[in-house]
């Protein structure tokens, strides 16, 4: 297995993944992003053509463009790359509950309940392949109903917002549809890997002339994450969540993130700011259903 990162470290500080078979040379691109200006709302794909080129010169056949869940804070760029290269979009089955909330809201007719605007929806345990490299899609509910980690090779994960570097933590869990104790639940179940599993992260916010930590293990997250270690108590934690959720603003990106990205990256003709739907402070103070927050 051949893991490439491509780290957004100007806006969304968001983690791209391919993921290559060496042996048949198949990939995967996980979590990808289409770089956005919200004061223009121009769309560009800088980020988008670095993985195109990788693969492209690397000789990669692009199989699964996956998603860890509908993100809040940045915008996929499944469709564009599908449209260069080919490849199935993958996602959890329970997307299925934020089409439910979001797409009423968007008024936006061409978001497809069904979530058939998605070529596969994956359920929990259900295995496909990249290549040779088995893959195993875990549901790690808990940030939103829709997060699943990637389990490759029996080697890695890549767990999107459900965890990050041991430094950093854990994700939010304050919108409606989010829960402390389920993302507690969720984590036990990654904690129960062997200890030397590599974890790819989904984000990183380094500090100033810092290099971003993308790459971690079971091992080190059980022994030293500050938000869920191995002998943290769930009781524990959700306290220490809600405490530092209090009156935590939204993402600057949700509402476009989200339009698109439960078109599956398929850009609309307008972007819609729906008024009067997100409260400016704790997202839990409103009912915006079950929204990432990143």
């Amino acid at each position: 297995m051949n893991v490439e990162v491509f780290f957004d470290g100007k806006r969304t500080k968001t983690a791209t993944f391919v993921v290559s078979d060496k042996k048949t040379r198949e990939c995967a691109v996980i979590d990808s992003v289409l770089d956005y200006d919200q004061n223009s709302g121009a769309t560009y794909t800088e980020l988008a053509d670095k993985v195109i080129k990788f693969i492209t010169v690397n000789d990669l056949k692009l199989k699964w463009i996956l998603e860890t869940h509908v993100h809040a804070d940045h915008l996929t760029a499944s469709h564009y790359i599908a449209s260069k290269l080919g490849g199935k979009v993958g996602i959890g089955r329970n997307i299925l509950k934020v089409l439910e909330y979001w797409a009423p809201i968007f008024d936006d007719k061409e978001i497809k309940l069904d979530g058939s605007q998605f070529d596969v929806l994956f359920d929990d345990g259900q295995e496909f392949s990249i290549g040779e490299l088995p893959v195993q899609v875990i549901y790690t509910p808990g940030h939103t109903p829709a997060c699943v980690t990637y389990y490759v090779g029996k080697k890695a994960i890549f767990t999107g917002d459900t965890i990050f570097s041991p430094l950093v933590g854990t994700a939010r869990t304050d919108f409606p549809g989010g829960s402390s104790a389920q993302l507690f639940d969720s984590i036990q179940k990654l904690y129960k890997l062997p200890d030397e599993t590599l974890v790819f992260v989904g984000h990183e916010y380094p500090q100033k002339d810092s290099d971003p930590v993308i790459l971690s293990t079971i091992g080190k997250e059980k022994a030293t994450n500050v938000s869920i270690n191995s002998q943290t108590k769930k009781q524990d934690y959700v306290a220490k969540m809600n405490k530092l959720q209090v009156n935590l603003p939204v993402p600057q990106l949700i509402l476009p993130s989200l339009q698109v990205n439960l078109r599956a990256g398929i850009l609309p003709k307008f972007i819609k700011i729906p008024l009067n739907v997100l409260p400016a402070g704790n997202a839990q103070s409103g009912k915006i259903g079950g929204c990432s927050a990143g």
